[in-house]
């Protein structure tokens, strides 16, 4: 007896997507479905290229096929993506963007910006098309994070507007107002010559089509984030902090910044860097030096995920100071780290966009 089309369907049908809770053929994740004799192949459609449950999700469907239709069925299952989004219909900035992540802290010295790049790299090595604003206006990382200290994006009028292209390295695209500014001068601008420059970089950078547009954000709650808030729909915050209790304290701010009635972006969980310090010499040990698994806790109190905890490693600061994001690395604990975290990321952009509605850009009345 040939294998149907409709048996294969309906035996897809016992197969979950773990994060979204219901079946891979009504969330049409389902595609292409081929039979030739016993030879079944088929599409499974993921919801980011950077999903970590991929593995599982196409080892369920052959053994669904195998168990439901045909044990000696041979079964072949393409991994594909088409990333999720919940922008609206009629959102006309950053059109091309399906989703815009905020990387906040409410202090500087944790290793935000270290955080987004290498968060960024990750995602695009995992297949994303992504890019990186440095938003962190008075602290410009991005040109030596990625060594591009003397590097100047083209510009062209476009109806009367000044398009920025964005450089691209690492699969990047990459905009920065180091990239504008001398880097060995103080930048002595009021609030809003810096919100007009962010606009600028934001909205009239080139930046095409993206899975994942970061934004590295300045360190704590100010004009920037007001800016970014009423300007594009930002899918969600993701806030980074370190273990102790100041900079919890800190973060606390950022989570109710973003969180109050006025704003209301989702966030989408907490990083947790700097969470041990290991030596290259121990590579085995860790040393809490910050304190032991605040960001942990402090993620539990105000029930989002933890998105990742990121060890305090030489390594990483040497690679960014040389401008190559430890991410770019293939193999080693810290690089594993940034990829895991990059695959939470995306997660739970993926689990906002399955179960919120459309962001809107926040309206701030005076």
């Amino acid at each position: 007896m040939s294998i149907t089309k409709e048996q294969v369907i309906n035996a897809l049908k016992f197969v979950h997507d773990p994060d979204l809770h219901k079946d891979v053929v009504s969330l049409g994740m389902i595609e292409d479905v081929q039979i030739d004799g016993n030879k079944v192949s088929l599409k499974l459609v993921l919801t980011t290229p950077a999903c970590p449950m991929k593995d599982k999700m196409k080892n369920d469907c052959v053994k669904a096929i195998q168990g439901r239709v045909d044990p000696y069925a041979e079964v072949e299952v393409e991994l594909t993506s088409r990333t999720t989004t919940r922008r609206g219909a009629d959102d006309t900035m950053l059109k091309g963007v399906k989703n815009i992540i905020a990387i906040v802290s409410g202090k500087g010295g944790v290793g935000k910006s270290t955080v987004a790049a290498n968060l960024a790299v990750s995602l695009s090595k995992l297949g994303a098309k992504v890019g990186l604003l440095d938003a962190d206006i008075y602290g410009p990382s991005v040109p030596l994070m990625f060594d591009l200290v003397d590097a100047r994006p083209s510009a062209r009028e476009e109806n009367g507007k000044t398009i920025l292209e964005p450089i691209e390295k690492y699969g990047i695209k990459l905009l920065s107002i180091g990239f504008f500014v001398d880097p060995s001068k103080a930048l002595v601008w009021r609030g809003p010559m810096a919100s007009n420059y962010f606009t600028q970089m934001l909205t009239g950078g080139d930046w095409g089509e993206l899975d994942y547009l970061v934004i590295d954000m300045p360190p704590g709650t100010g004009d920037i984030h007001l800016t970014l808030v009423q300007t594009v729909p930002v899918t969600g915050a993701a806030i980074v902090t370190t273990p102790q209790e100041v900079a919890l304290a800190d973060a606390r701010k950022a989570y109710n910044m973003f969180t109050t009635d006025s704003i209301k972006v989702p966030v989408l969980g907490l990083v947790e860097n700097m969470a041990w310090f290991t030596p290259a010499e121990l590579p085995e040990n860790k040393y809490y030096i910050f304190g032991k698994e605040g960001g942990k806790r402090f993620a539990e109190e105000i029930g989002v995920p933890l998105l990742g905890q990121i060890p305090l490693v030489q390594s990483i600061c040497e690679s960014g100071d040389a401008g190559n994001p430890v991410a770019m690395l293939d193999d080693g604990p810290v690089a594993l780290a940034f990829r895991q975290l990059a695959e939470s990321v995306a997660q739970q952009i993926a689990i906002r966009n399955a179960n919120l509605d459309p962001t809107q850009i926040v309206e701030i009345k005076s």
